[in-house]
């Protein structure tokens, strides 16, 4: 598995990021799905922080930038 392109702007672009750690981001696998890198928030919200929407042990809930994902919005396809 891997990325083939980033959704929206880079971190640098963005300004959330030093340059010395991580960055939000969006990615574009190559099977088609997304991947998301973003600050784990998973213990501070908790495995369920909605009453229909639950955290499996083997997922992880992320938080990323809303400059982020507004970013992205014009490469996120419509299907």
């Amino acid at each position: 598995m891997r990325a083939i392109r980033r959704l929206g702007k880079s971190p640098k672009e963005r300004g959330d990021t030093t340059g010395v750690s991580g960055s939000p981001d969006i990615l574009e696998l190559e099977d088609g799905s997304f991947a998301v890198i973003g600050e784990d928030i998973t213990d501070r919200v908790g495995r369920q922080p909605l009453f229909d929407a639950k955290c499996a042990p083997n997922e992880r809930i992320v938080r990323v930038t809303r400059a982020t994902l507004v970013s992205a919005k014009n490469d996120i396809p419509d299907n």
